[in-house]
C-alpha cells in the first residue's frame, strides 16, 4: 500500500467528483464547456486540498485531450519549452483537441517563465490550466492573467469532507478489509479545515496507528494522535482569517505581545511571508496612517525584504516590523476620509470641475474663462492662498479630520493657521 488514501480514492470522472457544484454541478460554470469540450485556458484558485489537480486531470480526460503536467516548483523555462514543442505536434491552432499543459502551483513561476507561456496561449498551442492557492491578481503576471479565465474553488463544506470519508470506507479495499466504526467526526472537520487531503491523510494516520481490524473512530481518539502531527492552522479556512484577524486586531490595539504570538501561529502554520507583510502594509496605512507615516516604508521594506529572503531568516524581519507597528501612535483619519470621499462621489454623482481649476490648452478654452482666477499657489507668501478646490455644490464638505495624536495635531494647528476656519479648522 504505497500511494496515501487521497491519491488512492481520486475521482475519475465528474461523476465522482466531490465538491465545487458552483463550476462542475449540474448548473456549474464549467460543466457545459467540459461537455462539448471547447475549454479555455484557466486558472483554478483555491485554498489546498479543495480538488484543484483532480478538475484538471477529469477535464482532461472528459475533454479527450493529452495531458501534458508540471510543478512549479521543480521546472523551468527549458521544461516549458519541451512541453509545448511536444503539444505542438500533437495539437494545432485549427483544432479544438489542442492538449492541455497543467501547471501546479503557478504561482511559484517568475515573470520570465509566465513569460515563456504567452505565445502557446494565445496561438493555441496549448490550453492552459494553472493551479494556485495565492490571488492570481498578486502572482500571475497580467498579460498570462488576461488569457486565461479564474475560477475560484471554495473550502470543503462539512458535507463534503463527510461524502469524501464514506467514499474512502466504501471504496478503498484496504479500508473496506477493516471493521471501522466512525461514531464522532467534529474532531476530524476541524483539523482539517476544509482541505479534503488534509482529512484524508488525518484520517489514513489514524487507522494506521491504531491495532486490530475493529477501530472506533472518537473525537478524543483523533486528538490524541493527529494533534502532534498536525498544525492547528488552516492557510485558507475559518481559521485562516480568525488569526490574520486577531493579528491586525492585536497591532491596532497596541498590544505587541498579541501582535508577535498571532505572527507566531502564522508562522508556524507555514503561512506565506507575503500574505503577512502585505498585511501589514494595509494596517500602516489604515490603522496609523499619518500618526506616523514612517510606518508605511517601515511595512513596505519589510514586504520587499521577506519576499527576497524567505523563511526562516524573515521571522525576524516580520517580528520587528509587527512590533513596531503595534507600538506606534494610531490615526485612521485617512482611512475615513476616503471611505467618506467615494460616498460622497456616489452620493452626487460627476459635479463639475469648478472653472477656475480646469486646464486649458487651447485658446478656445482660454477664451471661455478655463483656468481664470486660478491662485497659484507659489506666488503667494508661505505658498498659500485662500481658494476653493470642491464643486461648488460640495463648498467646504470636511473630509479628513485630523487624529489625535501628536503629529496631526500639529497638521491640525497647520490647517488652522492656513484655512482660518475654514472646513471646521
Amino acid at each position: 500500500m504505497e500511494a496515501p488514501l487521497a491519491e488512492r480514492i481520486r475521482p475519475q470522472s465528474l461523476e465522482e467528483y466531490i465538491s465545487q457544484a458552483h463550476l462542475v454541478g449540474p448548473n456549474g460554470s464549467l460543466t457545459h464547456q467540459i461537455g462539448r469540450g471547447l475549454i479555455p485556458s484557466l486558472l483554478l484558485w483555491g485554498p489546498p486540498g479543495t480538488g484543484k489537480t483532480t478538475l484538471a486531470q477529469i477535464i482532461a480526460q472528459e475533454s479527450k485531450r493529452p495531458f501534458y503536467v508540471l510543478s512549479a516548483i521543480n521546472s523551468g523555462v527549458k521544461d516549458i519549452r519541451e512541453v509545448i514543442d511536444k503539444a505542438k505536434q500533437s495539437g494545432g491552432l485549427f483544432t479544438t483537441k489542442n492538449p492541455i499543459l497543467f501547471i501546479d502551483e503557478i504561482h511559484r513561476f517568475s515573470k520570465s517563465q509566465q513569460d515563456s507561456l504567452l505565445a502557446a496561449v494565445e496561438k493555441g498551442w496549448i490550453t492552459l490550466i494553472g493551479a494556485t492557492t495565492e490571488n492570481p491578481s498578486f502572482e500571475v503576471i497580467p498579460a498570462l492573467l488576461s488569457r486565461c479565465q479564474v475560477y475560484i474553488l471554495n473550502p470543503f463544506t462539512k458535507e463534503d469532507l463527510l461524502a469524501l470519508l464514506n467514499r474512502a470506507l466504501k471504496t478503498d479495499p484496504y479500508l473496506k478489509a477493516k471493521s471501522i466504526e466512525l461514531t464522532e467526526t467534529e474532531a476530524l472537520m476541524r483539523l482539517s479545515g476544509g482541505d479534503g487531503r488534509k482529512l484524508l491523510n488525518i484520517f489514513e494516520l489514524v487507522i494506521n496507528a491504531s491495532s486490530g481490524d475493529k477501530i472506533k473512530i472518537t473525537n478524543e481518539r483523533v486528538l490524541q494522535l493527529a494533534q502532534q502531527n498536525t498544525v492547528l492552522y488552516d492557510k485558507s479556512g475559518e481559521q485562516h482569517y480568525d488569526i490574520v484577524s486577531a493579528f491586525i486586531k492585536s497591532i491596532r490595539g497596541s498590544d505587541p505581545n498579541g501582535a508577535v504570538y498571532w505572527l507566531a501561529r502564522m508562522i508556524e502554520g507555514g503561512e506565506d511571508v507575503k500574505f503577512i507583510a502585505r498585511r501589514m502594509l494595509i494596517a500602516a496605512s489604515e490603522d496609523i496612517g499619518n500618526a506616523n507615516p514612517t510606518a508605511l516604508i517601515m511595512a513596505n521594506n519589510t514586504f520587499q525584504a521577506v519576499t527576497t529572503i524567505g523563511y526562516p531568516e524573515s521571522r525576524i524581519i516580520l517580528s520587528q516590523c509587527a512590533i513596531y507597528l503595534a507600538t506606534s501612535p494610531k490615526s485612521n483619519a485617512s482611512y475615513m476620509a476616503i471611505n467618506q470621499a467615494q460616498q460622497l462621489v456616489k452620493q452626487t454623482g460627476d459635479l463639475s470641475v469648478p472653472i477656475h481649476l480646469r486646464n486649458a490648452p487651447t485658446k478656445l478654452m482660454k477664451e471661455l474663462g478655463y483656468g481664470d482666477e486660478y491662485k497659484y499657489s507659489h506666488d503667494y507668501v508661505n505658498n498659500f492662498e485662500v481658494q476653493e478646490y470642491l464643486p461648488t455644490e460640495l463648498t467646504e464638505t470636511v473630509l479628513y479630520n485630523p487624529g489625535q495624536n501628536s503629529r496631526e495635531n500639529t497638521t491640525r494647528e497647520f490647517l488652522k493657521n492656513r484655512w482660518k476656519g475654514k472646513y471646521g479648522y
